[in-house]
């Protein structure tokens, strides 16, 4: 029997001798039955992965590094790579080559038995056809798909029975930490948009009081606390600013509070823990006071940076256009969730705009900007994931299963699967033994004043740490001085 790589079930072959006779003879009926295992899946050997040319506008990442390629074919894949397809990421055919890889043209990389992408396929306007029309039937596609938002794309799939794992869909769970290309390029873009950020505010980050005079620190706006948020809380603690930060979970909250930011609540307590780690659509009496909450910090800071989405909805406008013009002029924004529609009502999607004085940074391909890493971790998230779906030595198998127990490999694959053959297999089941998160513990009014008197001021903390240039002629060198700790 022959097996594809998607036809996920173990298989026995019986093999039986009958010995027949009359019962005249005195002889019985004698069944010899003799198991044998049948292999199940692909040889690796067999297998082609292609990483082919990404073509959507802007984007400089490549599937697969050299040192990618490398631990697929140690593992029996054989790779191909579309000439140039790692280029903008500074990864150059001839590397590829030494990884180990063949070098070939658009089409036969698309024909390939296993496909690893990072955009979801699309037209390729250079040849006048859809990326997916040229896949071979019945092959495996890796990427981000956002399955949800890209029903045509999955229709196209369909037709091509394909099986697909979506990146995007990657339960986040502590096993698929390794694999969890989300998290991989958020990180990256809350530490691109504190850099972007700087590029386009006035002045300096950090305080510092020198002969020329004071400079405050740079106030901080961080809305969302995932891993974007915090990765932007991070860089702009270690730049010297003071960090605000604000989300809905209570977690949240604590992480920020550990790197060192100003955790923001409102008065109205409500959870915001949703599944799967995000966060959850709130009440209409939160959005409210957070709404009052954003509007005074507005007066306030100097940079905001907003990352706040809802898997598979439009992202939540939380910054209106009176918020923005409220804002100090020469004041930045950044807004991660602009490719979902912005949380800021003035943000224009993939674009550097200006509006009343206040810069607005909309870009879309933040994780792009650092083409090399980027295609570096994200190149480590999939071979991962392969190789943990399938650790068989000699073929590419895995089993999507319908019951699954939270946070296993079950999960994992399940979870990815968003296709088999051309079923259409998203949403996934929920999964059994799902853990239940433990209740935010509420403080009072009370409890809540007395943290923020024993707080140390943001603006002492960071003026105490911030070095001060001193103006005599003679010393000419950079000395900490008392007066840091008096202001």
């Amino acid at each position: 029997m022959n097996l594809t790589c998607s036809q996920h079930a173990h298989f026995l072959r019986r093999t039986c001798i009958f010995i027949d006779t009359s019962p005249a003879w005195g002889l019985h009926l004698i069944l010899l039955c003799l198991l044998t295992v049948v292999p199940v899946g692909i040889p690796y050997k067999q297998l082609t992965v292609g990483v082919p040319r990404e073509i959507f506008q802007n984007e400089l990442r490549v599937a697969l590094s050299p040192a990618g390629v490398q631990a697929l074919i140690k593992q029996g894949f054989n790779v191909v790579v579309e000439s140039g397809a790692g280029e903008s990421a500074k990864f150059h055919d001839q590397m590829y080559a030494e990884a180990g890889a063949t070098i070939r043209d658009t089409k036969d990389v698309l024909a390939s038995d296993v496909l690893v992408k990072v955009r979801a396929p699309m037209l390729n306007s250079a040849l006048g056809a859809h990326e997916v029309d040229l896949m071979k039937d019945g092959a495996t596609l890796i990427s981000f798909i956002y399955p949800a938002q890209n029903p045509e794309l999955m229709n196209l799939l369909s037709q091509k029975k394909a099986t697909v794992l979506a990146m995007d869909q990657v339960p986040r769970v502590t096993i698929a930490q390794g694999y969890d290309a989300l998290s991989s390029m958020a990180n990256i873009a809350g530490y691109k948009a504190v850099v972007l950020a700087a590029n386009n505010f006035g002045r300096f980050f950090t305080g510092q009081i020198t002969a020329a005079g004071k400079v405050p620190p740079a106030k901080v706006l961080i809305i969302g606390g995932g891993v974007a948020g915090l990765a932007a809380a991070g860089t702009a603690r270690a730049m010297g600013a003071i960090v605000r930060g604000f989300d809905t979970r209570a977690a949240a909250l604590e992480q920020f509070k550990s790197l060192g930011a100003e955790p923001l609540e409102v008065d109205v307590k409500e959870s915001g823990e949703g599944q799967g780690g995000y966060a959850k659509e709130m009440s209409k009496e939160f959005i409210e006071a957070e709404m009052k909450l954003f509007a005074k910090q507005c007066l306030d800071v100097d940079i905001l940076i907003s990352t706040a989405l809802i898997p598979g909805r439009k992202a939540p406008v939380l910054i209106s256009k009176d918020m923005v013009e409220s804002m100090k002029d020469g004041s930045v924004v950044v807004d991660l969730a602009a490719e979902a529609g912005g949380n800021i009502e003035t943000t224009v999607p993939g674009e550097l705009s200006v509006h009343k004085g206040v810069v607005h940074v909309g870009y879309t391909d933040l994780p792009s900007r650092l083409p090399t890493q980027s295609s570096t971790l994200y190149s480590n998230n999939i071979t991962k994931l392969i190789r943990a779906i399938s650790p068989d030595k000699e073929n590419f198998y895995y089993d999507v299963k319908d019951m699954f127990d939270y946070g296993t490999m079950d999960h994992v694959v399940r979870g990815s699967v968003v296709m088999q053959d051309g079923k259409v297999l998203f949403p996934a089941p929920q999964p059994n033994n799902v853990p239940v998160a433990a209740p935010a513990k509420t403080k009072s009014v009370q409890e809540i004043a007395a943290e923020k008197a024993a707080t140390i001021s943001p603006f002492r903390a960071t003026l105490t740490t911030a070095g001060v240039y001193t103006g005599g002629e003679t010393e000419g060198c950079l000395t900490p001085t008392s007066c840091c700790l008096g202001l």
